[in-house]
């Protein structure tokens, strides 16, 4: 059975975490997130025990108090935001990556230079294979 996608409470809290460099206890996350988001310090703890039970932080305990818990990435951002993205495609576009790119730049008005970049990193992707057996890329 697939692990439940992140939510956004939960995404807020992991962008604390994909930017530290060590692992943090839900009290420093809650600190860090203070005046950014209304949640409080229990539905932080609450949402990182979640976000653990998906697989997406680890923890070890401390060595001096047993009650705190010093929580991990397991997952990067990168691999949660392919995941989030083949699901949005999925979703709302059967799984067509041809129609959710197109629904996409048809909604922005974009520069020169956003064009040159999208079309690097359509050049690169090409012959790469598919990532999604069974789904069009």
């Amino acid at each position: 059975m697939a692990k439940e996608e992140i939510t956004p409470s939960e995404w807020q809290i992991m962008e604390v975490l994909w930017a530290s460099d060590t692992p943090l206890t839900s009290s420093e996350v809650y600190k860090k997130m203070q005046g950014n988001v209304d949640m409080s310090q229990r539905m932080v703890r609450v949402l990182m025990n979640r976000l653990n039970q998906k697989d997406v932080l680890g923890y070890i305990v401390d060595e001096h108090d047993s009650r705190v818990y010093h929580y991990y990435v397991l997952k990067q951002k990168k691999e949660c935001v392919r995941e989030k993205s083949r699901k949005f495609v999925d979703s709302y576009f059967s799984g067509s990556g041809t129609n959710a790119m197109a629904a996409l730049l048809q909604s922005f008005d974009l520069t020169d230079e956003q064009i040159k970049e999208l079309e690097e990193i359509l050049e690169k992707s090409k012959g790469r294979g598919t990532e999604f057996p069974n789904k069009e890329r």
